[in-house]
């Protein structure tokens, strides 16, 4: 997603690659703040798209980041949205446009960007970036050119991005 947590400048990316509808990257959500607590300004954390086919509205939700980007608020979005996956999951895609409404967004433009595909390149992109680094699950994080995989367990992935933030910004 184009709107990152921080400027593009500073001097480590850690790239997140998600599902917007998966509850175990909204899990994944206290890491990332911990990580944005502790390094502030100095870690640029760069949400990847990754929607897996389990999840019905998870292509559509990552569009509409996509909206909520361009408009100015990509994360706080995200964030929302993964706080909603169950309702996601039951209520569908008019889920998305509301959530932006309350966000004070255009819901009107979310509608339409949904329709005509604007966003669509993005999402394929970052999709097959991430089969190509060999991304099958999420939350996954890329981090100086490492890939270490949540899909499974997320035990421990904080840890040891910390120490490679910490080693980079040392270095």
């Amino acid at each position: 997603m184009s709107d990152s947590t921080t400027a593009s400048a500073s001097p480590v990316v850690l790239e997140a690659w998600f599902d917007l509808q998966c509850p175990d990257c909204f899990q994944a959500l206290d890491d990332v703040r911990a990580l944005r607590e502790k390094y502030g300004d100095r870690i640029d954390v760069r949400l990847r798209h990754f929607p897996l086919e389990k999840h019905k509205h998870a292509y559509a939700a990552a569009q509409a980041a996509e909206e909520a980007a361009e408009q100015g608020k990509g994360w706080p979005y995200a964030e929302a949205l993964l706080a909603r996956t169950a309702e996601l999951d039951g209520r569908g895609e008019p889920v998305l446009v509301e959530l932006a409404g309350e966000l004070g967004l255009d819901a009107e433009e979310f509608d339409t960007a949904l329709i005509d595909g604007r966003h669509l390149l993005v999402v394929d992109a970052d999709q097959a970036e991430g089969k190509a680094i060999k991304v099958t699950g999420t939350p996954t994080y890329v981090i100086d050119g490492e890939r270490l995989d949540g899909g499974k367990s997320q035990e421990g992935l904080r840890a040891r991005i910390e120490e490679i933030a910490d080693r980079l910004l040392a270095g």
